[in-house]
């Protein structure tokens, strides 16, 4: 079985022009958990805690490399900066406050007691960072920035679940385009790879095909699939992937619904007759259900902290209507959300001075200047293009579409 999905897409670590980071001190270790931890403490260190949290992968738990894509930029600025690797894969929100927890009490035995605490996060670690703000006492959280999120929390695996199976509806009867599992993504002790999952859908549809060379009950199938799931094209090997190895881990893995499906679809409308008498109907058990929202559906139970959180329109893997139920249950107060218009779809696409301009924007709202507008982060983005080259896409105009769009609302089990 394949171990790993790579789908933060974030760029690499921002440089900046600074004098050598060689005073910097760092240290890594390991906590009771079983989660690695590595702190960098500049040599000025301005007294407050950065705490970067990765994305999805489902790789073996590794001693942390990947300290976020501003981490030169904010050891300038005087900032102490630190990464947990968690101790799950894959969707690792059941453990990582407690995970996030102990290596801060670790940075504190090491450097003592941070001033404030800012959360920064992707992808997976957006929900990560929810959930640390609204689930554990690390400290004086004063600041979150997230960058293609995966906000809503637990519904993303609504998409998932249903994707999983319009495949199944889609390619039924095809030679070579069958992936066993079903609502569970793949069976217990499957032993299928990702070359294995992408040879079938390219069965299907052709998709890893010239357009030319697909026949047309795959460019018909193709067509079919993107309606249905509501995905762009460019994504559908990833999503794929994702709903087939995520589901399997959330299924199977330990710590997490201990077998018992935590997704369903049993009165869901896919829009299409045919489909919906077709489509597998998958009942979710009460405890699954409920131990996924848990772990974890945003309550908006934020306190005082000031949330920056940046998305691109066209985002098919975290898709941007996450960004619509986190502020759905956040005070408008507490959060400014800003999206990035692009001409093509990306996973975290962000180009350098909008993440810079994102992160710059916080600090000042943290440092009790007004909470920044989506065209102060625009402004504050061509300002800095002199430092970070790269383009200035956030649209003050845009418009947060509904997420019973892209997934389709169902009933929770009753």
């Amino acid at each position: 079985m394949q171990r790993r999905i790579g789908v933060v897409l974030v760029a690499g670590a921002i440089l900046v022009a600074s004098s050598p980071l060689l005073a910097d001190t760092e240290v890594e270790g390991e906590t009771a958990g079983g989660a690695f931890y590595k702190f960098v403490m500049p040599d000025v260190w301005n007294g407050d805690l950065v705490i970067w949290n990765h994305g999805f992968s489902l790789g073996p738990i590794e001693a942390v490399t990947d300290l976020g894509p501003l981490v030169d930029l904010q050891l300038l600025e005087g900032y102490a900066v630190a990464a947990s690797s968690y101790r799950q894969d894959g969707w690792a929100v059941f453990k990582s406050h407690t995970d996030l927890k102990l290596m801060v009490d670790a940075f504190v035995a090491e450097f003592g007691e941070p001033s404030q605490i800012i959360l920064f996060g992707a992808s997976l670690g957006g929900i990560v960072t929810a959930a640390a703000i609204e689930r554990v006492n690390l400290g004086n959280v004063v600041g979150a920035l997230t960058m293609c999120g995966a906000m809503a929390g637990s519904r993303n695996w609504d998409g998932a679940l249903d994707l999983r199976l319009l495949y199944d509806v889609v390619c039924a009867d095809i030679p070579d385009a069958a992936i066993p599992g079903g609502g569970k993504g793949l069976p217990k002790n499957s032993t299928l790879t990702e070359d294995d999952v992408n040879a079938a859908l390219n069965a299907c549809t052709g998709i890893l095909k010239k357009k030319s060379k697909r026949t047309r009950a795959q460019k018909r199938n193709l067509k079919k699939l993107v309606r249905l799931s509501n995905l762009p094209k460019d994504f559908l090997v990833t999503d794929i992937g994702f709903a087939t190895f995520g589901l399997w881990n959330l299924h199977y893995a330990p710590g997490k619904l201990k077998k018992k499906q935590g997704v369903g679809n049993e009165n869901v409308d896919y829009g299409d007759a045919k489909v919906n008498a077709e489509i597998a109907r998958v009942k979710p058990k009460k405890k699954g259900a409920r131990k996924l929202r848990r772990n974890y559906t945003p309550t908006g139970r934020v306190g005082d902290v000031k949330i920056v959180s940046i998305h691109t329109d066209k985002d098919g893997l975290v898709i941007v209507e996450n960004e619509t139920e986190y502020a759905s249950v956040v005070s408008p107060e507490n959060l400014t959300v800003a999206i990035a218009v692009e001409k093509k779809p990306t996973h975290c696409g962000f180009t350098a001075p909008e993440v810079v301009a994102s992160w710059e924007s916080l600090l000042s709202w943290i440092s009790n200047d007004a909470q920044p507008t989506v065209t102060d982060l625009q402004l504050t983005c061509e300002g800095v293009r002199g430092l970070f080259p790269g383009k200035c896409r956030f649209d003050p105009e845009f418009e947060l579409p509904d997420m019973d769009g892209r997934i389709r609302p169902r009933n929770p089990p009753s």
